[in-house]
Formats: C-alpha cells, structure tokens, sequence
C-alpha cells in the first residue's frame, strides 16, 4: 500500500483542503503516514499570505525532499500558485499544483512515476469562474468540523495578495453545502465551521441567493446540527437579512469574526477596505441588539504604511468604544507583489511593535472583561482534547458557543459532546469551570464527577 504525509501551512481553508486531498488518496488506496516520517508521496500545502509563509513553505518543502529523495514531492497551496516557477526551481520538487485542480494530483502523481518529468500543473486562477468540489465527510480532527463554502475573493486590499493566489469569487452550490454538513453530523459532530476566503460573500456571485438563505437552510434542513458558527464575516457583509437569521436562529453561535483591520477612516482608505468606521459600528450594535451577550473577535493590522499616531490612536479609542471578546494584533508586514508593499511612510518596526503591545494588552483587558458577564453561569461547551497545561490527568478544554476557552475535569468519552459546564473563575486565555452534566445523556449528573478544587 503507498503512503502519503501531509503538511499544511496557514488558513483553516488550507487545512480544510488538506483533508479534502487526503479523501481522494485514500480512495485510491494510499495510507496516511506522519509528515516526520519516510513517506511514497509528501504533499505541501503552502501559504503566501506573506513573505515568511513563502520562506516556511520553501524549509517545509526541503524538508520532505531530505526525508526522502526518493519520494514524489507534491506541492499546492497559496504558494504554489503565486510562485510555482520559484518552487520548480528547487532541486527534488516532481509536481506543482496551485489552489485549483487538485483532483488532478494523482494523475500528475502517475505521470510522473512513469516519466520521471516534473509537472507544473499551475493554471491562471483569475479565469476561473466555478467552485471546485472538494468533499470532506469527516476530519481528523473529532470535534468541530469546518466546511468550506466558497472561495477567492473580490476585495483587492492593497496589503493582500490573496485574491492573485485564490482568483475572483466563487460560491458553494448550496445543495453540496447542505448535502455535506449532513454528512458531517452524521459523522459525529455537533458544530460546523463555515469557512472560506471570504467566508461572509459567500452567495455574491449567485442570482437571487445569499449568505442568508444558506444559513437558514442550514437550520432548517440538517437533521442533529447544534451549532453553526461563521469563521469570518465583513462588517460590510452583515446585511439586515444576516442580522434576522441571526436573531430566530438557536443554532447560529453568539460570536462574529469581524475583522477591523483598522479603526482610523484615513487608513482604512488607505488599505481599501470597503467600510467607515461608523459603517462598521453602526452594524456591531445592531448585531449587539439581535444576539445579546454576542462575543466579537476582530484582526487589527498595526503600523500600515503612513499609520501616524494619531492614526493609531483614532484606531485605539475605536476599539475601546466596540469591545471586542478577543482581537488577533498583527503588524504591518511587507508582502511583495502588493500596492501596500510598494508606498512611502514605511512605519519603523520599533514604533510598530510599541503599537502591537500596546493592542495586545487592549485586548487582553477586553478579554478578561467579556468573560467576566460569565462568572458562575452554566454554559454549554464542546470539549476538544485534553489540557497540556496540567500533570493532573482529568483536565479537557474546550469552547462554548459564544467562544469562551473553558478547562474542567472530565472524562474522555465527553470530547466531541456538548456538556454544560459552570464557570468558576472567569479569566483569559481560559475560564476554569465544573462539569455539571452531557446534554444529550442526562444520566451523567454531577455526582459522577467531583471537581478537586
């Protein structure tokens, strides 16, 4: 039986895809091995969201060659189609597909073992106009599923290079969409994931259908889904249609991935992103009004070219006024091949990270603030793994809906299941909280586990 390793560098949608190729190796009766170990075939799924995802996704890519020059070494990804000449170009590199026809690969795989030739595979994404089907009915990983609805992307930002490596976008049919969450409740799990490149465009291209309707449908029509989060979605995507589903749902999490990237209107511009900051806030309260107690997660890119002090300042009090229940703080990196990359006012990488700290602890006292709401309430969480914090063996961790890191003492036939669970300490990066019983097998009660405290 041939093996096949796997390695995947960036987005949930790189590992989403990852599981996707896996599915069709094991149709052709490979058997998944360790990437550390010696494998047939090695598959690199690369990232290019900035320069040090090409450098990573090159030392991966050497890396598997070492291991085994004999191998087929296959690389895809982000990477691979916005530089597949620069990866061709490394010794012991066979076949080079980008973020499209990866049910080709195993034919390439073929074609290179009989002719021992490498394949440049990469074709232009920007003509194509359909979404590739790529099925996962089930993941490694056993609590929560993600499942891809669209791809590409619209915005042309001018930090990112992402629409040159995933092409315009294009929506999930929504049959396929519905048709493969039931296939993952059926497999076992209770939340789903909805993920993509741009997740909340999801329906742009489509006539007479939106992002709406599919989350209704999502609701209505998967037998046993408990939860449905939306990985990311653009303030400028939260339509009033999006705010009602999220109002009647019960299904539909109570936390929102909004990005900010800024909260200064002159570098938003500067970025061109597609929103004010008033546009942004006037959403968040109404979404705030729909879904009370709803936790908000952002991105915020600090030192953007030209970010003055006051500029971060407008963007510090902004993000005070919103308060977030979590932010991802990045600082401005340079990606070449993109507008951004290219300006004047470079921001100096001392004053940047000065600015990154300054956000961080921001967030962190937002953090602590919005699990505070939550001391001594009983919520439901879906534990994931065990804690690696700890010696004492009996401790898992996992998330409620509204996005809170819960560890408590429980038992490993609870991880995947929806158990509720009173916190006790509220706090950040986790909240430390009490089994108090399954939701679907009310038989385990509270006596079944004593919490040591």
């Amino acid at each position: 039986m041939p093996s096949v390793a796997f390695h995947t560098l960036g987005c949930k949608v790189n590992h989403y895809e990852t599981e996707a190729i896996w599915q069709l190796f094991k149709e052709e009766g490979y058997e998944r091995t360790d990437f550390d170990r010696s494998s047939d075939v090695y598959v690199i799924n690369t990232c290019t969201v900035t320069n040090t995802g090409d450098k990573k996704s090159r030392q991966v890519i050497r890396r598997a060659i070492r291991k085994n020059p004999d191998a087929v070494i296959c690389v895809t990804g982000c990477y691979a189609q916005t530089s597949p000449a620069e990866i061709m170009d490394i010794p012991g590199v066979d076949i080079v597909v980008g973020t499209q026809d990866r049910r080709k690969m195993l034919e390439y795989i073929k074609q290179y073992q009989e002719e021992r030739q490498p394949i440049n595979g990469v074709t232009n994404i920007m003509k194509t106009r359909t979404y590739e089907e790529l099925d996962v009915p089930a993941f490694t990983d056993r609590t929560r599923a993600s499942l891809k609805i669209q791809e590409g992307c619209n915005n042309f930002c001018t930090f990112c290079i992402i629409p040159w490596a995933r092409g315009l976008m294009r929506s999930r049919d929504p049959e396929e969409v519905i048709h493969q969450a039931q296939q993952l409740v059926d497999a076992g799990y209770k939340e789903i994931v909805l993920t993509g490149i741009h997740t909340g465009g999801y329906g742009e291209d489509m006539k007479d259908y939106n992002l709406a309707m599919l989350l209704r449908e999502l609701d209505k029509r998967v037998k046993g889904l408990k939860r449905i989060r939306i990985s990311s979605i653009e303030g400028s995507q939260i339509t009033d249609d999006v705010i009602d589903v999220l109002r009647e749902s019960d299904k539909i999490v109570r936390h929102l991935h909004i990005p900010l990237q800024s909260g200064s209107n002159t570098v938003l511009k500067r970025m061109r992103r597609k929103y004010t900051t008033e546009f942004y806030k006037e959403r968040v309260d109404r979404i705030k009004e729909a879904l009370p107690g709803l936790a908000i997660t952002s991105d915020v890119i600090v030192g953007f070219p030209g970010e003055t002090e006051e500029e971060f300042n407008e963007t510090y009090r902004f993000i005070q006024e919103i308060g977030y229940s979590e932010l991802h703080v990045f600082p401005y990196s340079k990606r070449t091949g993109t507008p951004a990359a290219r300006m004047d006012d470079q921001v100096d990488e001392e004053v940047k990270n000065d600015r990154v700290h300054q956000l961080i602890e921001l967030s962190n006292q937002q953090a602590k603030e919005y699990a505070s709401q939550y001391d001594s309430e009983v919520l439901e969480v879906i534990p994931e793994e065990k804690f690696k914090d700890d010696e004492n063996d009996n401790r898992y961790v996992g998330y409620t809906d509204n996005y809170l890191k819960v560890v408590f003492e429980g038992t490993e036939d609870m991880v995947g299941e929806i158990v509720r669970v009173k916190i006790l300490q509220a706090g950040y990066p986790y909240n430390k909280g009490q089994f108090v019983r399954v939701m679907d097998r009310p038989s385990l009660t509270d006596e079944s586990i004593e919490l040591s405290s």
